[in-house]
């Protein structure tokens, strides 16, 4: 299993959106739509208890979810 944070980026040279560990250059998973690449990199990341970085068609990150290995976790 990957121990490395997976990263949903979109491919403009393939058109189609990828799942990738961190500081891998080959996909994880190609997908034609945003939605399909979330839900299978969510599955990936709650397996391995990572990081999950969702970035936008301009490669800015949009959103992070943490599945078990969160760097600040809620107080209380």
């Amino acid at each position: 299993m990957y121990k490395k944070n997976i990263h949903t980026v979109f491919n403009s040279d393939r058109h189609m959106w990828e799942n990738k560990a961190e500081k891998s250059s080959s996909p994880l998973s190609l997908h034609h739509t945003k939605a399909n690449t979330l839900d299978r990199a969510e599955h990936i990341a709650e397996q391995a208890k990572v990081e999950h970085f969702i970035h936008g068609k301009d490669g800015k990150i949009q959103e992070r979810n943490s599945y078990g290995n969160d760097p600040f976790p809620p107080r209380g």
